[in-house]
């Protein structure tokens, strides 16, 4: 969904200083300059005697461009492949031209496990190479390997990740109150009560985003029905195997609007419920360092958002816990998304990156720059030092977690990122949740 990947990625990938150049793409590339016989390139020796160009194209610009490449740059020279990046911020849109014309890339980082799947259903998709499906078996969850699977086939391996379940919060404030940390659904309720007793909103919530608005609301209801339903039938809603008016998803619904429409819990900062809708979501967790409210749910990548000079850390002006599920004695739901390394050729080099790109070495490469998060299950939590990412990187790799992509980005855009987007703008403005979930079950395509 190209709407979606502009509003809730775009913002943590670009630099300020490339903001400008926001529309146009950037291409560069390694080459090769050691020597294969050093020491230094001992790493890559079974990724060696594949010289050649491979051409990667992605989203990812600006700042997080120059670290993708230096990521792989010792890779490329150890190996003499030359890796051509190209970064567009109208990646998914140029992606299908490029590759219905005949010209595509080699390899793709795409965000999307729905579009994977579209490109892998036309044929238009290599599928991984035994490496490649060897070395992500080794580092990745079977829930991450299911999204880069079609029909039985295994097409792309996991790379970047996000962390969607967290709730910010000022650690200071919580401290000079006494308040504690929730663990569950009750305990985050019983906590919003005392807030409010207390003459502060305890919820800060933004949903507008342009052409996007309504988005972060559908986070709150994927988030919850991981929350009340199995992961079962999360998929089984992302997949209209039951309908979206299902008595389950309202069930979900109204759960996240005892918080949203609740006008003693929000909102802080910007008024009632009704400005929910009319808040930017840059901007929407901002009223807690001001001391406005106490509690902002959105992903990870909400630690760019924050004002120049703010400390993200355990102690610091603001930080983030899990988003408390309804019974934590039944495991830990994540909700979260990511990119897959899918290949549009089978050449041995491009072969060999697609490979390397699911090693741990390239994780552990890749994080030791910053910025970063992988689900990869060997990257070694002591290269991730951003505090926020070091937290998320913890809870990707618990055995107690069960991941779940981002809903909306698994439905067909038609709803994922419309009708279930303006659902909520019209939800939060006071429709009912049977009207509402109405709506947007009749919009669901009928092939």
């Amino acid at each position: 969904m190209a709407v979606f990947t502009r509003p809730r990625r775009a913002f943590a990938l670009a630099s300020a200083i490339g903001l400008a150049l926001a529309s146009t793409a950037c291409v560069s590339e390694t080459g090769s300059s050691a020597d294969p016989d050093s020491e230094e390139c001992a790493p890559f020796s079974d990724y060696q005697g594949n010289e050649g160009e491979v051409t990667i194209y992605a989203s990812i610009r600006d700042a997080e461009a120059d670290l993708l490449e230096e990521s792989w740059s010792q890779f490329a020279d150890c190996t003499g492949i030359n890796i051509r990046y190209e970064g567009s911020g109208e990646f998914e849109a140029q992606l299908q031209v490029r590759v219905d014309g005949g010209n595509p890339p080699d390899i793709a980082f795409i965000p999307q496990p729905g579009l994977l799947g579209r490109f892998a259903e036309a044929g238009q998709l290599q599928a991984a190479s035994d490496e490649t499906r060897a070395m992500a078996e080794a580092n990745y969850s079977e829930d991450w390997l299911a999204y880069g699977t079609v029909d039985g086939t295994f097409y792309g391996a996991p790379l970047g990740s996000n962390v969607k379940s967290f709730v910010w919060y000022s650690p200071s404030m919580f401290a000079d109150n006494g308040w504690t940390v929730p663990e569950s659904w009750d305990q985050l309720i019983e906590l919003s009560d005392q807030i409010a007793a207390s003459g502060t909103k305890p919820w800060c919530v933004g949903v507008e985003s342009g052409d996007a608005t309504g988005w972060p609301a559908t986070d709150w209801i994927e988030d919850i029905m991981l929350r009340t339903q199995t992961p079962e039938v999360y998929d089984q809603w992302t997949t209209h195997e039951i309908p979206f008016n299902d008595p389950r998803v309202a069930e979900a619904v109204d759960q996240a609007g005892s918080i949203l429409k609740n006008e003693e819990y929000v909102n802080g900062g910007f008024g009632g419920v009704s400005s929910i809708t009319a808040t930017a979501f840059q901007e929407a967790g901002t009223p807690i360092l001001a001391g406005d409210c106490a509690l902002h749910r959105q992903a990870s990548f909400y630690a760019n958002q924050w004002p120049a000079g703010t400390e993200v850390a355990e102690d610091g002006d603001v930080f983030a816990f899990y988003f408390p599920t309804n019974d934590p004695s039944s495991g830990q739901p994540v909700l979260g998304g990511g990119e897959f390394t899918a290949a549009f050729a089978d050449r041995p080099e491009v072969q060999a990156v697609q490979t390397y790109l699911a090693s741990p070495e390239y994780a552990n490469s890749r994080a030791s720059l910053g910025n970063w998060v992988s689900a990869n299950t060997g990257l070694e939590i002591s290269n991730v030092e951003n505090p926020i990412d070091r937290l998320s990187v913890e809870i990707l790799q618990d055995e107690n977690t069960t991941f779940r992509f981002d809903g909306s980005d698994l439905m067909p855009a038609a709803v994922g990122a419309g009708t279930f987007w303006r659902g909520m703008v019209d939800w939060l403005s006071g429709q009912s949740t049977a009207e509402t979930l109405d709506y947007i079950e009749g919009s669901w395509p009928t092939n």
